[in-house]
C-alpha cells in the first residue's frame, strides 16, 4: 500500500508536470503571436487600439466575474473568460487577442500563487489560440453578410474554446480531488453545457450589437453580471443538493456494527464529503487514532503519532446532539489555508453527530458481543480451573465422533484424585481449590494440542484423546497424563503428594459421548478397586452390559407376570414441606436377581418390542396410585417418565387419555416427563402426540434440563409446563459456581416462560435452603423421602410431619412469620400446588 506521503508527492509531481506542459504550450503561442504582431505591416488606427484595450478589459472582467468551488485547500473558479476571448478573436486579430488574454488574466489574477497564475494564464492563452484558429480556418470576416453562417462559425469557435478549457482544467481538478477524469467530466455536465450555451448567446448578441455600434459594448457587462449571478446561484443550489445527498449516503453507510468498519467509512466518506486532504478520527477512551483519505485508512494506532498532512486543521467534537457524551474528535486536515462556508460547518456538525452515534452503537455492540462470548465461555468452562466443563466435553466429543472416520481413534481418559477430601478437610477448601487448579495446569501441559482437557466436577477430570493412530496408544497417553501428577505440589508452602486413578475407554460404535464417559467411569472404578493407577475398559468386566444380555431373555415373562412395579418419590414444596406431586419410578422385582434398577433394563425394554406393554403397565399403576391418594384426601398429581420411542407411536396419546378416563382421573393430575433426543426435535409425529396431550390437559415436564440433552430450541417446540433441574447441578451447586449459575439461569428461564421448576437430588437441608434462596419452590430427593411404594407414601402423607398431614418436612419459616422473598421470586410463578 502506498503511504499517504508518497501518494501526495506523486500527485504533486503530476500536477506540476501538467501545469508545465500547459505553460510551455502557452509560451510557444505567445512567441508566435508576438512574432506576428511585430512583423505585421498593417498600420493600426486609434479605433484598433481602443478595441484591443476593450478586449483586455473584457477578459479581465470575465476572469473577475466568477463562481468559487473549494476542492481541498484550493478554491477553483468558474468564470466567463472564454466568452470574452471568443468576442475578442471575433473583433481583433488572433495574435493580438492571445497577447491581450495573457495581459487580462494577469491583471485579474496577479494575487494568485505563481503556479496557479502561470496555469491560468497558459490555459486561457491556449483557449484564445483554439478559438482564433477555428475562426481563421472557417474564414471568419466582419462585417458579416450572412447571420446564419456567422452564428454557426461563432458556435464552432466557442465549442473549440470550451473543449480546450475543459480538457486543460478537468485533469487538474481530477488529479487534485483523487477522482477519475471521466467522472469529473460528468460532474455538473448539464450545468456546464447550459452555462456554455448562455455565454455563447451573450457573445453572439454582443457581436451583433457591435455590428450596429461599438458603443453598445458597454451594455454587455451588466448583462453578464446578471447572468453570472443566476448561474452562480444555480451552481450553489446544485452543489448543496449534491452535498446533502452525499451526507445522507454517508450517514447511512455509518449504520454498521463493527467499529473498524465505522472508522474506515468515516475517514473515506468525510474526505470526499469535505474535500479534505486527510481525515482523522481520535477515540478518546481507547487512545486510538485512525487517519486516511478517499483511498482508505493510512494509519491506525496510538494518538501520539504525528499526522502526515501538515497545514490547516478543522476540528469537530464527537459529542452527539445532546452534548452529554464525548467520544473523541474528528479533524479535517488540509495542506493549505482553508475556510469552510456556513453550509460546510453545518454539514460537519451533522456528520460529527452521526459519527458519534455510530461509534457509540458499535462500541455498545462490541461490549454486548464480548459479554455474550464471556457468558458462552462461562457456560461451557469451569470457573475454578478455566477448563472446559462436562457440557463442553459432551458437545465437543459428540461433534468429533460424528467425524471420527477421518480422524483416527478417539479415546477418553477419566482421572479421579484419591483421598482429595482429606485435603479439603485438613487444609481447607481454599487449599483444595488451589490443588485442583494446579492439577488442571499439569494435565493441560501434559496433553497434546489436539486433546481436550475438562473438569467434570469435584476432583474428577477427563481428557479426550483425538486422532490416535491405534487404540493401544491411549494407554501410553494415559500413563503420561497420570505421571504428570506424580511430582509433589507446592500448596501454601507445603509439598503435597497426589494420587490419582485413571480409566481409559475407546469410543464405541454407538452411544456417543454418554456411553464413552460411562465406560471410562467403569474403567476408573475398576482401577480404584484393583489398586491400579490406570485401567482400560473391558466389556467382559462391565456388569451392566452382562446384565442386559441376561435380562433381555426374561422380559416377556416379566411383562406377562406383572413383575414390574412402581415406587413413588414425592415432590415437595421447599418452603412448606408439603407434598405437591410424586414421580413414578419403575422397578423390576426379578425372581432371581431381586429388585433391579431401571438403568439396567430400560434400554433393553425399548429395544425388545415390549415397550407399549411395559409403558401401559407403569401408567396404569401410577394412575391407580393417584386415585387411591385422592380418595384418601390427598390430591397429589403423579409424574410418569415417557420413553422417546413411545412418542413415535401416533396411538400413544389416545392410549394415555383412554387410561385417564378408565381411572376417572382428571388429565391435569398426570405429568409426563420427557427427555430430549434427536427424534423429539425432528419428527412431526412427536409434535402431534404432545400437542394432543397438552390440549387435553395433560401436563408436560422436561427432565434433566441443563445436562446437554435439553436446549432452548426444544422449549420453543415442545409445549412443556415444567423444567426439572438435573441432580448433578444440585449436588455441585455449593462447590461449583458454574452449577449454581446454571440453576439460577434455569430458574430465570422458567420465570420468563411461566414454567414451574423442580430441583432433583435434594439430599441436605443446606441444599434446600440454597435452592429456596435462588427462587426454586419445588424439589425432590432423599432429604424428604426415597422412592416408596404407593401404600407406604400414603401412610407417610397421613402421618405427616410436625402435626401437619401431607407434609414430609418442617417449613422453612414459622407460621405467621414475615418472609422476605428473594428478588427473583417476587414476580410471576405458579402456585405452590402447581408443580407443572
Amino acid at each position: 500500500m502506498t503511504s499517504s506521503g508518497q501518494g501526495d508527492t506523486e500527485t504533486d509531481r503530476r500536477l506540476r508536470l501538467l501545469v508545465g506542459l500547459v505553460v510551455v504550450s502557452a509560451g510557444i503561442a505567445i512567441v508566435a503571436s508576438t512574432s506576428l504582431v511585430l512583423t505585421s505591416t498593417t498600420p493600426r488606427t486609434l479605433d484598433d487600439f481602443a478595441t484591443i484595450a476593450t478586449v483586455v478589459f473584457m477578459i479581465a472582467v470575465g476572469m473577475s466575474v466568477k463562481a468559487r468551488i473549494r476542492i481541498r485547500s484550493t478554491t477553483h473558479q468558474i468564470n466567463w473568460n472564454e466568452m470574452a476571448i471568443v468576442i475578442g478573436v471575433a473583433v481583433a486579430p488572433t495574435s493580438w487577442v492571445v497577447l491581450c488574454t495573457g495581459l487580462g488574466v494577469v491583471i485579474a489574477t496577479f494575487r494568485l500563487p505563481a503556479i496557479k497564475l502561470a496555469f491560468s494564464v497558459g490555459k486561457n492563452i491556449l483557449v484564445a489560440g483554439a478559438a482564433g484558429a477555428t475562426l481563421t480556418l472557417l474564414g471568419w470576416s466582419r462585417p458579416a453578410d450572412d447571420l446564419l453562417r456567422m452564428s454557426l462559425t461563432l458556435a464552432l469557435a466557442y465549442l473549440a474554446a470550451a473543449l480546450v478549457d475543459d480538457l486543460l482544467a478537468i485533469p487538474i481538478i481530477a488529479l487534485a480531488t483523487g477522482t477519475r477524469i471521466t467522472q469529473q467530466f460528468r460532474n455538473n455536465l448539464d450545468l456546464r453545457v447550459g452555462g456554455f450555451c448562455v455565454r455563447f448567446a451573450v457573445a453572439l448578441c454582443t457581436l451583433l450589437l457591435l455590428e450596429i455600434d461599438t458603443r453598445f459594448l458597454l451594455a454587455v457587462p451588466p448583462l453578464v453580471l446578471s447572468l453570472h449571478l443566476a448561474y452562480s446561484g444555480r451552481i450553489r443550489q446544485r452543489t448543496e443538493q449534491q452535498v446533502w445527498q452525499r451526507l445522507a449516503q454517508t450517514t447511512d453507510a455509518l449504520n454498521v456494527v463493527e467499529l473498524d468498519e465505522v472508522l474506515t467509512t468515516a475517514v473515506t466518506r468525510a474526505s470526499e464529503l469535505f474535500s479534505a486532504d486527510e481525515v482523522e478520527v481520535e477515540l478518546r477512551d481507547a487512545d486510538r487514532v485512525v487517519r486516511g483519505g478517499i483511498e482508505g485508512v493510512t494509519y491506525d494506532g496510538p494518538a501520539d503519532e504525528p499526522a502526515t498532512v501538515q497545514g490547516a486543521v478543522v476540528p469537530a467534537r464527537l459529542e452527539g446532539h445532546d452534548k452529554t457524551v464525548d467520544v473523541g474528535m474528528l479533524r479535517l486536515r488540509f495542506r493549505g489555508p482553508v475556510k469552510l462556508s456556513e453550509r460546510e460547518h453545518y454539514t460537519l456538525y451533522t456528520f460529527a453527530s452521526a459519527l458519534c452515534t455510530a461509534i457509540r452503537n458499535a462500541q455498545a455492540y462490541a461490549e454486548l458481543a464480548r459479554v455474550a462470548r464471556a457468558h458462552a465461555h462461562d457456560a461451557t468452562h469451569d470457573a475454578l480451573t478455566g477448563l472446559p466443563n462436562r457440557r463442553h466435553l459432551l458437545d465437543a466429543g459428540n461433534e468429533h465422533l460424528q467425524q471420527r472416520h477421518a480422524d483416527g481413534v478417539t479415546a477418553l481418559v477419566l482421572v479421579d484424585l484419591n483421598h482429595f477430601k482429606e485435603i479439603n478437610d485438613t487444609l481447607g477448601h481454599t487449599a483444595g481449590d488451589r490443588m485442583l487448579a494446579a492439577v488442571a495446569k499439569r494435565l493441560r501441559a501434559a496433553a497434546n494440542a489436539e486433546d481436550l482437557v475438562a473438569r467434570l466436577g469435584g476432583d474428577e477430570f477427563a481428557v479426550l484423546l483425538r486422532a490416535l493412530p491405534a487404540p493401544a496408544v491411549a494407554a501410553h497417553r494415559a500413563e503420561t497424563l497420570l505421571a504428570a501428577l506424580h511430582e509433589p505440589f507446592d500448596i501454601d508452602g507445603m509439598r503435597i503428594n497426589v494420587e490419582a486413578s485413571g480409566g481409559i475407554a475407546v469410543a464405541p460404535t454407538t452411544g456417543g459421548m454418554v456411553e464413552l464417559l460411562r465406560r471410562a467411569d467403569v474403567a476408573m472404578y475398576q482401577a480404584k478397586r484393583a489398586g491400579q493407577r490406570v485401567a482400560t475398559y473391558a466389556s467382559a468386566r462391565d456388569t451392566a452390559d452382562l446384565g442386559r444380555l441376561t435380562l433381555g431373555g426374561d422380559l416377556p415373562r416379566a411383562v406377562a407376570d406383572h413383575e414390574f412395579t412402581v415406587n413413588f418419590q414425592p415432590i415437595v414444596d421447599l418452603g412448606t414441606g408439603e407434598v405437591i406431586a410424586a414421580e413414578a419410578l419403575a422397578r423390576w422385582r426379578h425372581p432371581t436377581h431381586g429388585m433391579i434398577d431401571p438403568l439396567r433394563f430400560l434400554e433393553t425394554v425399548e429395544r425388545s418390542g415390549l415397550l407399549p406393554a411395559f409403558a401401559d403397565a407403569i401408567l396404569d399403576q401410577a394412575l391407580i396410585a393417584a386415585g387411591t391418594w385422592r380418595d384418601a384426601g390427598f390430591d397429589v398429581p403423579v409424574a410418569v417418565n415417557v420413553s422417546p420411542r413411545s412418542l413415535l407411536d401416533a396411538r400413544f396419546s389416545g392410549s394415555v387419555l383412554a387410561r385417564l378416563g378408565t381411572h376417572d382421573l382428571p388429565p391435569d393430575r398426570l405429568i409426563l416427563e420427557l427427555t430430549e433426543t434427536l427424534t423429539l426435535s425432528q419428527l412431526d409425529v412427536v409434535d402431534q402426540v404432545l400437542t394432543r396431550l397438552r390440549d387435553a390437559g395433560v401436563r408436560l415436564a422436561l427432565d434433566d434440563f441443563g445436562t446437554g440433552y435439553s436446549s432452548l430450541s426444544l422449549l420453543s417446540r415442545i409445549p412443556v409446563h415444567q423444567l426439572k433441574i438435573d441432580r448433578s447441578f444440585v449436588t455441585a451447586m455449593e462447590s461449583a459456581t458454574e452449577a449454581a449459575a446454571i440453576i439460577r439461569s434455569t430458574l430465570d428461564l422458567g420465570r420468563s416462560l411461566d414454567l414451574a421448576v423442580v430441583a432433583e437430588g435434594v439430599e441436605r437441608e443446606a441444599q434446600r435452603h440454597a435452592l429456596w434462596e435462588l427462587g426454586c419452590t419445588a424439589g425432590q430427593g432423599h432429604l424428604f423421602a426415597r422412592p416408596l411404594p404407593a401404600g407406604t407414601l400414603l401412610a407417610a402423607l397421613q402421618r405427616g410431619t410436625g402435626g401437619r398431614t401431607g407434609c414430609l418436612a418442617v417449613p422453612l419459616h414459622d407460621a405467621g412469620a414475615v418472609v422476605r422473598l428473594p428478588q427473583g421470586r417476587r414476580q410471576g410463578g405458579r402456585g405452590r400446588h402447581q408443580p407443572a
